[in-house]
């Protein structure tokens, strides 16, 4: 009997390997010594939250058709904040300018602060992987990073969503680990 109950374990596990093997990875990540969660809450709550997109996640898609569709499940998979994503940059550049940059094919050597500045490289994409390098940036210093890819064939798979979820998890941490540190005196 407990042969068969091994058994039994050992299919149910093999065959959960391609499941897990078509979920979202997400890479190494960076949070800057200034990162701090409520703050990116408090900058966000109730208000638009710029998101740019850089580079071709679908090469041969419309990119404005892409956007389109990649907004909405930016937006079922958003932080907990009440914020809405955005494409549209605002009239007047605020300060402190907090935004998410999402560059698909990033060049190997693109950094986060680069990113911030305005400057963006790629590299030639793998068909069926959606591929990105994520940076939420304040003005024109990076506060957190990391990448992120996952099978998909187009701009609306469900799998994408997926990576949304996860990625964002992880871009807007709110773990207590990583709040700034203010020292004895001031907590």
């Amino acid at each position: 009997m407990r042969l068969k109950n091994k058994l039994a374990a050992v299919l149910l596990g093999l065959m959960a390997i391609p499941a897990t093997a078509a979920a979202a990875v997400i890479g190494g990540v960076y949070y800057a010594p200034q990162y701090d969660y409520r703050e990116f809450f408090a900058a966000t709550d109730g208000r638009n939250f710029q998101v740019i997109l850089a580079g071709t996640p679908f090469p041969g898609a419309d990119p404005n058709t892409v956007a389109r569709d990649l907004l909405p499940m930016m937006q079922a998979a958003k932080p907990r904040p009440a914020l809405t994503f955005t494409y549209d940059a605002p009239l007047e550049r605020p300060r402190p300018d907090y935004r998410l940059v999402l560059v698909f094919d990033p060049a190997l050597d693109l950094n986060a602060d680069t990113v911030c500045r305005g400057e963006t490289r790629f590299r030639p994409g793998s068909p069926g992987v959606f591929y990105l390098f994520a940076v939420y940036c304040r003005n024109d210093m990076s506060m957190s990073q990391t990448t992120a890819w996952t099978p998909a064939s187009s701009p609306n798979d469900p799998r994408i969503g997926e990576l949304f979820r996860e990625l964002f998890m992880v871009v807007f941490s709110d773990s207590p680990a990583l709040r700034p540190q203010l020292g004895k005196d001031r907590r």
